[in-house]
């Protein structure tokens, strides 16, 4: 009688096939990182190095002179004293 129990008792199985489905999930997970992270961090990069510091300086892609930031000087970046007004 309790043999039978044991034989028809599925929770164990049940555990286990969590178990399968939590690890492939997070291989899964683990292979999209490994795949997007490098792109990802060149992205995050390219952005960064396209704005200017928060003093001013630095301007981004395409600025010409000294300054940058919001209403610092002229339209194409020249003039000003750097900062966000």
């Amino acid at each position: 009688m309790r043999v039978n129990t044991f034989l028809n008792d599925e929770n164990g199985a049940t555990a286990i096939e969590y178990a399968l489905i939590t690890a492939l999930i997070a291989v899964v997970i683990i292979g999209s990182v490994s795949l997007l992270g490098t792109q990802v961090s060149s992205t995050f990069d390219m952005i960064a190095g396209a704005l200017p510091f928060a003093d001013g300086t630095g301007g981004g892609v395409g600025a010409s002179g000294g300054g940058g930031g919001f209403g610092s000087g002229g339209a194409d970046g020249s003039g000003g004293a750097g900062g966000f007004f």
